[in-house]
C-alpha cells in the first residue's frame, strides 16, 4: 500500500511555489521523519519547487512536483489529440462467436486472399509487448460489412441505431486504413505498431489512422521512444495505455527522418514472418538459401549471426530514434536514449523472449533448442501438405482439401505430404508413414544424405533427447503452446498413450476417422498381438536364457494391458465416432470442433476457458 503525507503551513497565491521533498527512498515507512530531516540538512539539493500553475500545466493536474521546466513548456503547446487523434475500435460482444485465430479459418474464406466475399478480416487486439509490428493473430467475422455482428449487437441493444453502434462499434469509417495501433491494458511499457491497409479495430488495440498531412512515420517514432513513454507515466502511472491518456501526450514537430521508423518496421515485420504462426509466413529461415551451410549446425550458425545483426542494428535504430526526440524536447539532462536489450522487441533476440534472468549462455541453449523444435514443426507442416519445400506460404489451408488438391499445384514435389492425413506417433517404427521416419526422410531431403547422422546429433543435441521420444513426449505439447491451445494438428490418443496420431484439421473429412480406426488404430492392435505370440514363443524357448524368457515374460504382460486398453478404446471411443462420420466447421473454431471428438483425442487444459 502507498503512503504518503502533505500539508499546508500557510496560505500562498496560486503562483507562489509549494516545497517538495521526497521521502520515497526511505526503507520503511517509519524512517521517512529520518530521512526528511537528513534532506533538510541540504535542502538545495533535495527541495523540489513547484506552484499550482505550475502543476496545472500537465493534463490532469498530477502531483508531479520534480518536474523540469522543459517538461511542463512540452505541455504547453498541441497535444496528440489536436495532431492526430486517437480511435477506439469495437466491442464484438461475443468474441467467442465472432473471432478466431486466424491459423483455425480457411485461408479462401479470409480477406489476405482476396476472395470475392470474404468472411474473415485482420483484426488488431493488442497482445503482448511488442513494438513496430506484429501481434498480428486474430481475424474478425465482417462478412456483409459485418451483417452477423451488427444484429447480434442490436438483438442486445435495441435502442442503437443500424448506422451508428456507438460506443459497440466507434469509428468504422476509419477501419481499414494503414494505422498505428498499441495494446490499451499492459503491465510492460508502451509498445506502438504499424498495421498495414485491411485491419479492423478492437477497444484493447486501439488505434490512429494514418492521415493526410500528418507525418505518420515520425508519430510512430515518438510514440515508441522513451520521451513518449515518460510522458505517459506522468499523465497516467497506471497499467492503461487507453486512447484518452495517449491523446493527451504533448506534440512537437521534430527534426526526424521518417526512415528510422519505417526501417524498424521492416525489421521488426521480417522477424514476425519468418515463423510459421504469421499469416505472412513463407518459409523457414533456417531453409532459406541465404543461410544454408553444408551441415545444420553451420546452417544455424550463419542464422543466429543474421539474428544477432537483426538485433544490434534494431537497438542502434531505436537509440537514435530515442535522441531525436529527446533532443527536441530538449530533455538531454533528463533522460538517455539507450534501450536495454531485453526491450529489443523481436522473437530472434533471446533476451526479449526468454527475460535476463538466467544467463546468457541459457537463453542461447533454449533458443536453439526453439529453432531445432520450429525446425520439426515445419517439417510436419510439409508432412501433412500446409507447406511445401517447393513452393511458399500455405499450400493446403482450406477445410477438406486432398493430396490431389497439393499435386495440382505441386505436380512433382521434392517431399511428397502424407496420402490419407493420419501419421502415427508412436514409440517404435509399426508403420511406413510413422513420423520419425517421415522426419528422417525429410531431413535427408532438405540437407542431403552425406551429413545426415551429423545433423541428426546435432537436432537431438539441442532438444536434449532422440527425435522418436520428442515426437512422442514434446511434440504436441509444443505444438498446442506455439497455436496458443487452438492447434491446427490433433493428436488422437489412447487413455495411457499407447496408440497416437495426427490429422491435420484442414484436411479433415468424415472419413477420417474411420481410415484411423481401421489403417491404423486395429492394424496397430494386430501387430501388438502379432508381438505378444512372439515372445510367447520365446517364453517357452529351451534354447534361450533364462534372462530372456523373464524379459519376454514382462514385455508380454505389458504389451497384454496395452492391448486391452486399445480394445476398450476402440470399442468405446473410436468406432463409434467412426460410425457417426462427425462433421466440422472450420468457421466454428478449434474451441467448438475439438471437443465433438471426446476422448479419443488429446485434452487440452484450458481450451474450455472463456475467450478475451
Amino acid at each position: 500500500m502507498a503512503q504518503g503525507a502533505a500539508f499546508v503551513t500557510c496560505k500562498r497565491p496560486e503562483t507562489a511555489p509549494g516545497y517538495y521533498f521526497n521521502l520515497n527512498k526511505a526503507p520503511q515507512s517509519a524512517d521517512k521523519s529520518l530521512v526528511y530531516l537528513e534532506q533538510l540538512k541540504d535542502r538545495p539539493k533535495y527541495c523540489f519547487r513547484a506552484s499550482v500553475k505550475d502543476l496545472e500545466k500537465v493534463p490532469g493536474m498530477p502531483i508531479a512536483y520534480w518536474l523540469s521546466d522543459n517538461v511542463r513548456a512540452a505541455f504547453n503547446g498541441v497535444d496528440l489529440s489536436g495532431y492526430s487523434k486517437p480511435l477506439i475500435g469495437m466491442r464484438t460482444g461475443d468474441n467467442g462467436r465472432f473471432l478466431r485465430n486466424w491459423h483455425e479459418v480457411s485461408a479462401d474464406a479470409t480477406s489476405i486472399t482476396e476472395p470475392e466475399e470474404p468472411k474473415w478480416f485482420p483484426y488488431a487486439k493488442g497482445g503482448e509487448f511488442r513494438r513496430w509490428y506484429g501481434n498480428n493473430e486474430f481475424f474478425v467475422n465482417w462478412k456483409d460489412n459485418g451483417f452477423e455482428l451488427k444484429s447480434a449487437t442490436l438483438e442486445v441493444y435495441p435502442q442503437l441505431d443500424w448506422d451508428n453502434l456507438g460506443w459497440k462499434i466507434s469509428n468504422e469509417s476509419e477501419y481499414f486504413q494503414e494505422s498505428i495501433t498499441w495494446t490499451c491494458v499492459s503491465t510492460s511499457k508502451f509498445a506502438a505498431r504499424y498495421i498495414p491497409v485491411g485491419s479492423l479495430f478492437d477497444t484493447g488495440g486501439s488505434f490512429i489512422p494514418f492521415r493526410k498531412g500528418v507525418k505518420n512515420s515520425e508519430l510512430l517514432g515518438y510514440l515508441n521512444s522513451t520521451v513518449a513513454q515518460d510522458f505517459l507515466y506522468l499523465l497516467n502511472p497506471t497499467i492503461n495505455y487507453g486512447n484518452g491518456t495517449v491523446g493527451r501526450l504533448p506534440w512537437l514537430e521534430a527534426s526526424h527522418n521518417p526512415q528510422i521508423a519505417r526501417r524498424l518496421v521492416e525489421i521488426a515485420r521480417a522477424d514476425w514472418d519468418a515463423y510459421e504462426t504469421s499469416w505472412d509466413f513463407t518459409t523457414l529461415p533456417l531453409l532459406s538459401p541465404d543461410h544454408r551451410g553444408e551441415t545444420l549446425a553451420d546452417s544455424y550458425a550463419t542464422l543466429r549471426a543474421h539474428w544477432q545483426a537483426m538485433t544490434d542494428k534494431m537497438k542502434a535504430l531505436e537509440e537514435e530514434n530515442n535522441r531525436i526526440f529527446i533532443d527536441a524536447y530538449g530533455l538531454q539532462d533528463e533522460l538517455t536514449p539507450e534501450v536495454p536489450i531485453e526491450e529489443i522487441t523481436l522473437t530472434c533476440n533471446p533476451a526479449y523472449r526468454y527475460g535476463v534472468k538466467g544467463t546468457e549462455q541459457d537463453r542461447e541453449t533454449r533458443l536453439r533448442a526453439d529453432t531445432m523444435a520450429e525446425f520439426l514443426s515445419y517439417a510436419v507442416g510439409c508432412m501433412f501438405g500446409r507447406y511445401s519445400l517447393d513452393a511458399p506460404g500455405l499450400i493446403l489451408a482450406n477445410q477438406g482439401e486432398r493430396l490431389e488438391d497439393y499435386l495440382a499445384r505441386i505436380p512433382e514435389p521434392r517431399f511428397m505430404p502424407d496420402a490419407d492425413n493420419v501419421i502415427p506417433v508412436l514409440d517404435e517404427n509399426w508403420f511406413p508413414d510413422d513420423i520419425t521416419d517421415r522426419f528422417r526422410l525429410f531431413l535427408r531431403t532438405t540437407f542431403g544424405e552425406t551429413h545426415f547422422q551429423e545433423n541428426l546429433r546435432y537436432i537431438e543435441d539441442a532438444l536434449g533427447k532422440d527425435i522418436r521420444k520428442y515426437f512422442t513426449k514434446d511434440f504436441y505439447a509444443d505444438h498446442v503452446k506455439r497455436y496458443k491451445k487452438r492447434p491446427i494438428y490433433w493428436m488422437f490418443s489412447s487413455p495411457k498413450g499407447t496408440f497416437n496420431a495426427l490429422i491435420y484439421m484442414h484436411r479433415y473429412r468424415g472419413d477420417t476417422v474411420s481410415v484411423l480406426l481401421n489403417d491404423y488404430l486395429r492394424e496397430f492392435i494386430s501387430k501388438l498381438e502379432g508381438e505378444r505370440g512372439r515372445l510367447e514363443k520365446l517364453s517357452d524357448d529351451p534354447s534361450a536364457s533364462q534372462g530372456q524368457r523373464t524379459k519376454a515374460l514382462k514385455d508380454m504382460a505389458v504389451i497384454a494391458k496395452q492391448i486391452d486398453e486399445l480394445n476398450e478404446w476402440e470399442r468405446d471411443v473410436v468406432f463409434p465416432l467412426a460410425q457417426a462420420k462427425i462433421e466440422i466447421d472450420l468457421d466454428d473454431g478449434v474451441k467448438a470442433n475439438y471437443p465433438k471428438f471426446g476422448e479419443a483425442l488429446k485434452k487440452i487444459p484450458g481450451l474450455e476457458a472463456k475467450d478475451d
